[in-house]
């Protein structure tokens, strides 16, 4: 994980964003819930696959990963931050996960592919909520965050709109983007798993 390490950074330019969300009178949940739709946004476009719908999903992806750090600094704001909230922003983060890379597969054709890199997000993300149901904490190492994989996956738009077409073995960077996920999602559930497992025993 990387980007995860400057939160705090992150935090202080989230609060002229949180201020205008509070002042619209949108709550924590209603955020999230637009962030969500900025992913299935990009979905669509990176489904339509045409350089100006990359452009596009790219920034789609910007603001649903920006509006995800919002929704929880304008909780705080509020201090109406809870577990049913906390839960909510969970599950949209996931079904965000797999609209996004189920769209980057569909664009290219590639469903096999796309398949396999939406398990290993989810198996990485699952793996970090079954230790702490265990009783180990919540895990949350990893080579890639969300936060890395939705900045990867809007640089990746946007350098593919500029430069489509394939770059190594039929794949272009959507392509490859998406075998990086694959591999480094199934190894990082791997480590956690083992992880926790030698933690058990």
């Amino acid at each position: 994980m990387t980007l995860d390490q400057y939160r705090s950074t992150a935090d202080k330019l989230l609060k002229p964003f949180v201020s205008v969300a509070d002042s619209l009178g949108l709550s924590p949940n209603g955020v999230s819930v637009i962030a969500f739709g900025f992913a299935v946004a990009a979905g669509v476009a990176f489904y339509l696959g045409t350089p100006l719908w990359y452009g596009l999903g790219a920034l789609f992806v910007f603001w649903n990963g920006w509006l995800d750090l919002v929704d929880g600094a304008l909780a705080r704001k509020q201090n109406v931050a809870s577990d049913g909230g906390d839960l909510l922003d969970h599950v949209l983060d996931r079904y965000a996960d797999i609209v996004i890379l189920a769209g980057m597969a569909a664009g290219i054709g590639n469903y096999a592919l796309g398949l396999a890199a939406v398990t290993g997000v989810l198996m990485t993300s699952y793996l970090g909520t079954q230790i702490q149901a265990v009783g180990l904490g919540r895990a949350y190492g990893g080579l890639l965050g969300r936060a890395d994989r939705l900045a990867l996956v809007g640089f990746a738009g946007f350098l593919t709109a500029l430069f489509p077409g394939d770059l190594v073995a039929g794949l272009g960077l959507i392509g490859l983007l998406l075998v990086l996920f694959t591999i480094v999602g199934h190894l990082t559930a791997l480590q956690r798993f083992w992880g926790a497992w030698s933690d058990l025993e």
